[in-house]
């Protein structure tokens, strides 16, 4: 009998989201449940962006603007490129999938970290692409020198996240152009910058800078962490516009809803609620570095709005009895880290509370 599906679906393990709070509450019998679990913004959406997209509901009878005019010329102005640099997406996953597709075949290959962002092996193999990946380095950092001795004739793409999602570790300036020397002009690279806003380090940096004088270089940015838009789903994705050209050809019509758009754009005005969300998030991580190293656990050098902390024990187990006193944090053993859970940074009473029942359930 001929399979239902190709072998490379068949062995295809699916990304596993944060549980919802209205599950765990269900479940456990809970109320007042915390999730700290998806990197989210603890403050929620900027309340401009929420009044814009209160009104942008009177018209969702009608389809959106499938070019995403305004949006993307206000995105513009603000990254100081042109329009036609610019790709939208139905968050930045949809533009992972668009670069997939448009742009590599089942005879080349993608390079991959080893315990990066997981979604990047996902989309890769759910397009019946080859990939090779490459381990990182001690610190969970990226190994950028190892990932390009990896490339050979095959390669056609590079996935990075930087900062990095689970570890939240960082690379700086100067070993992203070593790496960019050695690459070669048709091997795409992918610089996912989801939590470029958090990062407080005069030697980070932004592909936006990089993808005139290297074409290959492809940035991606979302609405989702700093500006608290992840249930709207948007992000976008800035390169060299024989790029983005042919991403406009791929990607499906009206990928934008109209609230996401308005909302995008009223997001990105309120800088204020950028700062309060930017501060917020410092002021938890430094919470996180001298709290939990108290519990034995062993951080990464996050520069993200989360920490992955190593309690050298099952994270599953963990995971659970931190889920009984109303708890919501990401256990990393399918990232390749079984001891490891990924805690988000939330306000200072949510990290307060985390920290208090993770002393109970160790003690």
């Amino acid at each position: 009998m001929r399979p239902l599906v190709p072998p490379h679906i068949e062995t295809l393990k699916p990304y596993v989201p944060g549980k919802p709070i209205e599950e765990t509450e269900r479940e456990y019998g809970l109320t007042n449940v915390i999730k700290l679990a998806s990197n989210e913004n603890p403050l929620g959406p900027s309340p401009k962006a929420i009044e814009a997209m209160r009104d942008a509901m009177r018209k969702v009878h009608l389809y959106p603007d499938a070019s995403s005019y305004p949006l993307v010329r206000r995105l513009a102005e603000h990254l100081e490129v042109k329009p036609e640099e610019l790709v939208l997406g139905s968050g930045s996953n949809e533009l992972i999938e668009l670069l997939i597709r448009t742009f590599t075949t089942p005879e080349e290959e993608v390079l991959l970290c080893q315990g990066s962002f997981p979604a990047y092996r996902i989309s890769t193999q759910a397009h019946g692409r080859p990939f090779a990946e490459v381990p990182m380095k001690e610190g969970h950092r990226y190994d950028l020198e190892a990932m390009a001795r990896a490339i050979n004739p095959r390669t056609r793409m590079v996935f990075i996240a930087n900062p990095d999602n689970p570890t939240g570790t960082t690379f700086g300036r100067r070993e992203w152009e070593a790496f960019l020397a050695q690459v070669p002009e048709h091997v795409l690279v992918v610089h996912d910058e989801a939590y470029f806003e958090f990062v407080d380090w005069p030697e980070y940096f932004s592909a936006v800078e990089y993808f005139r004088k290297h074409p290959n270089v492809v940035a991606l940015r979302t609405f989702s962490k700093i500006h608290g838009l992840a249930g709207i789903r948007l992000g976008f994705g800035v390169m060299d516009a024989r790029l983005a050209g042919y991403l406009q050809r791929t990607r499906m019509p009206f990928n934008l809803t109209i609230p996401a758009q308005q909302g995008g754009l009223a997001a990105l005005d309120d800088t204020e609620h950028v700062r309060r969300t930017k501060e917020l998030n410092l002021e938890g991580l430094r919470y996180y570095e001298v709290e939990l190293p108290k519990l034995g656990a062993k951080l990464t050098e996050s520069r993200g709005n989360f920490v992955l902390a190593d309690f050298g024990r099952p994270a599953g187990e963990l995971y659970e009895l931190l889920l009984r006193k109303g708890i919501i944090v990401r256990p990393m053993a399918g990232n390749g880290y079984p001891t490891s859970l990924r805690i988000s940074v939330g306000t200072a009473e949510e990290n307060a509370r985390c920290v208090a029942a993770l002393k109970e359930v160790l003690g």
